[in-house]
């Protein structure tokens, strides 16, 4: 951490002289009337249309979103946020501290890359962030004369191209990726939304370029194959009984009485003998390993993984009879993503809610690969740094950590680490009591969806009120957060990934303030005024941002005297109830207190029994503990446990690495294919007339064809049946290809090919004709006829490739007995 530390140092002063710049030209700036700001807009244009670069005017540019911030928002950004801002422009990866004010940060870059006019995304994790950003940060935009887009879930495809037009787009990292994809399968060019991949912000970038990016995104279409096997495989499993163990050894995987072995570490779930033989008798079949049996053995094998490996409340919820991901980074719900290979149907069966038919994959890419296409990308977060390598290996993004504004005092306390589950608990109920009674707010962060409202039970019983903040809550999230900084307020959260409201001591004023505007019908007229929608002339702007900043400052002024008791009780104290399988997850959760200066403190609470602990630490622990005859309700000395606790974290953190790195290896055998084929229709699309590829593509067909029937030398090799099925109806010769065997010998083939070519291309033109003769017809509609048929082929053969490929996927791992590298053998025969 020490090198990672030095590095950033000398990246942060070599942005001092150019954050002095900027500071330099704050006074010229504040002499500007409004008009004068919005005017400055076209003065940079017309520079960079000069031919200066976006770096030489970087200064002015920081300086003019500066001063109209502090008009608009009364938000005026920090030194640092400078520096944050300056570093995104620089294509690189700057990591604030959570309430260092990285949403205002990103307005900075945003605007000077957008003068540019090829359009800027700035890219949220969800909805309500992005809807929340382009709102709030459009009103400085559209204060400076440019345009503001939102792209969210269910808008029309006008609406995305209006927002895809705009100078700087809001978008979740989903909709971005399945616009690309969805782009990528139209037939006419007109209904295309984007318009190219120049430049990308991300917020919360270690969310969404690391934790999302083990899920490819999947456009399915509808499959043929029925759900009933899910339905009777589900039957079969449910009676099964397992064995749940730590790590499948190979020697002994078959030496149980159980009927399957779930494999806690790896997360698979293998059949026994004892299951082989009950799935044999169910479904009446000899032997489930024969090739016919594939499909019955693949169904069993996807419900015992339903049953022994996922959980409800944990990898999923069940909602309106739908089956939702939940993600087990963010703890946010994954509405349209589901589990592939039939994981999904096997769940729903076992759920007891409608199955959805299997589908056929039509297009697909992971985030990765779309993010990389990007001219230039960059990203923001509290938490990058535990993952600078992967950054650095697959995105060539640096980490830079930015300072923080005032200094950090929260106090981050050791581990306190009990025996037992149950011992932990206690001790949690005792400290969330203990500091409730004293007015301390507490933030207690939880690893799932079960354990926070288990959590949530135990409180109740002892009467602390408190609010619970997970994915089934997350309609109410932005008021959980904006109120659990408040005197003595008990907040129980899944991870805190991207929350997007800043915890405030006493409670966020901010927060109120809008809420009330809303309720007063200004927070629309402010939306319209930053679309440059709004039918509205100065004053009604300038009159909404007067009663902003006075409820702003009514509101501030009501939770000062809560806010000074807070600090008095300690600030906000962190608890987590277990460590994260990423440190990052951790990090993010202790990151929620000590925001601006404020005082916080943060302690995790372990037990022995926790999963991580369980799973990957060390046996050696646990034979030290036990042999030190500790009762469950007393705390281990943390300094004996941090390494094996670290270690542990470190060790998983290195295997989801090389998943994803695995994931992104195969994808990249794809990339290479799908950049061509997408490239190819690309062609076609922007072509009004690709009559001269039509012809050529049917002189390469029958040439091809010709040659792989006709290309021995002897005509009793020649395949006349094959070539007369394939071309019946299209392309036949007087004879109706009836030869004698002397005629055949006696033909020229060079000249019966250039016939059967010109023969082809008469049918050709005779359909150009019969479009030409049709009343009402437009002048050039052969040529659009040509481009549907095309571009329907190519989908068709793309997706029969997807599948072919999918399916490839399935035994190429099989290589590596062989001591062949499955990756290149992937390449080879895709």
């Amino acid at each position: 951490m020490g090198l990672f530390k030095s590095y950033s140092e000398k990246q942060i002063k070599k942005l001092k002289p150019t954050v002095d710049f900027i500071d330099s030209l704050a006074d010229n700036f504040a002499a500007m009337t409004d008009s004068e700001l919005r005017a400055y807009t076209d003065f940079l244009k017309e520079e960079l249309a000069g031919g200066k670069t976006l770096d030489d005017i970087l200064p002015y540019a920081f300086a003019l979103v500066r001063e109209a911030a502090d008009r608009v928002l009364g938000k005026r950004p920090f030194a640092v946020q400078l520096m944050g801002g300056i570093l995104l422009h620089q294509g690189r990866i700057a990591e604030m501290k959570t309430g260092e004010g990285k949403t205002l940060v990103a307005t900075l870059p945003a605007y000077l890359n957008a003068l540019a006019g090829k359009g800027v995304h700035i890219v949220t994790v969800n909805d309500y962030l992005a809807r929340r950003d382009s709102e709030e940060m459009g009103r400085v935009y559209g204060f400076l004369g440019l345009t503001t887009g939102l792209i969210v879930h269910g808008q029309s495809q006008s609406e995305k191209q209006k927002a895809y037009a705009a100078d700087i787009t809001y978008a979740t990292n989903n909709e971005l990726g399945f616009d690309y994809l969805r782009d990528n399968m139209v037939i006419y060019k007109e209904r295309m939304v984007q318009r190219g991949q120049s430049y990308a912000i991300i917020d919360e970038v270690d969310s969404i370029l690391i934790d999302e990016a083990r899920t490819p995104l999947i456009i399915s279409g509808a499959g043929t194959k029925s759900t009933e096997l899910y339905d009777m495989a589900d039957r079969c499993v449910r009676s099964f009984t397992r064995h749940v163990i730590k790590e499948i050894d190979a020697k002994n995987d078959n030496d149980f009485d159980e009927d399957y072995i779930v494999d806690e570490k790896a997360r698979t779930a293998v059949l026994t003998k004892n299951g082989i033989a009950k799935a044999e008798r169910f479904f009446n079949i000899e032997n489930l390993s024969d090739p016919e049996n594939s499909s019955i053995y693949h169904h069993v094998n996807v419900a015992i993984k339903a049953y022994g490996v996922m959980k409800r409340d944990v990898d999923y919820i069940v909602k309106d009879g739908d089956v939702i991901i939940v993600d087990s980074f963010t703890g946010r719900l994954m509405p349209g993503r589901r589990y592939n290979e039939g994981l999904h149907q096997a769940i729903e069966a076992k759920e007891k809610v409608k199955i959805q038919k299997e589908t056929r994959t039509i297009a697909t890419v992971t985030f990765q690969n779309y993010f990389r296409m990007y001219t230039k990308l960059s990203g923001m977060t509290g938490t990058a740094l535990t993952e600078d390598n992967e950054f650095r290996q697959i995105y060539a993004l640096d980490v830079v950590e930015v300072p923080t504004n005032k200094p950090m005092i929260r106090k981050d306390h050791n581990d306190a680490v009990y025996r037992t589950k149950r011992g932990k608990l206690n001790a949690i109920v005792e400290k969330i009591k203990e500091c409730h009674e004293k007015g301390q707010p507490v933030l207690v962060g939880t690893v799932s969806i079960d354990r926070s409202e288990e959590l949530s039970m135990l409180l109740k019983r002892f009467g602390i009120p408190h609010n619970v903040l997970n994915a089934k809550q997350h309609e109410r999230e932005a008021e959980i957060v904006a109120q659990a900084g408040k005197l003595g307020a008990v907040t129980i959260s899944t991870n805190m990934a991207g929350r997007g409201t800043d915890i405030m001591l006493g409670g966020n004023a901010e927060f109120l303030a809008k809420k009330e505007m809303k309720k007063l019908g200004y927070e629309d007229r402010l939306i319209a005024i930053a679309n440059g929608s709004a039918d509205t002339d100065k004053e009604d702007e300038l009159e909404a941002r007067a009663t902003f900043r006075e409820l702003y400052a009514k509101y501030k002024e009501q939770i000062l005297p809560e806010a000074e008791a807070v600090r008095e009780a300690g600030g906000l104290y962190i608890l987590g109830t277990e460590r994260h399988e990423s440190r990052r997850i951790d990090n993010q959760l202790r990151g929620r207190s000590g925001r601006q200066g404020d005082p916080g403190e943060s302690r995790f609470f372990l037990s022995l029994e926790d999963d991580l602990m369980r799973l990957f630490g060390s046996d050696r622990i646990a034979g030290l503990v036990a042999r030190l005859g500790l009762d469950e309700n007393t705390p281990i000395d943390a300094r004996i446990l941090s390494s094996s606790i670290e270690g542990a974290q470190k060790r998983i953190e290195a295997n989801n690495f090389e998943r994803r790195k695995n994931v992104l290896t195969y994808d990249d055998v794809m990339n290479q294919q799908r950049s061509v084929i997408y490239a190819q229709r690309g062609e076609v699309l922007t072509n009004d007339d690709i009559k001269e590829k039509i012809v050529n593509m049917i002189k390469s067909s029958v040439e091809e064809m010709f040659n792989f029937c006709f290309g021995a030398e002897s005509p009793a090799d020649w395949k006349i049946e094959e070539f007369k099925n394939h071309y019946l109806g299209l392309v036949k010769d007087s004879r109706g290809f009836e030869y004698t065997d002397e005629e055949l010998n006696s033909i020229n083939k060079e000249d019966w090919k250039n016939e059967l070519v010109e023969a082809a291309l008469r049918i050709h033109e005779s359909k150009d004709e019969l479009f030409k003769n049709v009343p009402g017809a437009p002048e050039n509609a052969m040529r659009e006829v040509e481009k549907v048929i095309l571009l329907r082929n190519v989908d068709k053969k793309w997706m029969d490739h997807l599948d072919s490929m999918d399916a490839l996927k399935e035994y190429i791992g099989l290589n590596s007995y062989a001591q062949r590298d499955p990756v290149a053998m992937y390449r080879l025969e895709g």
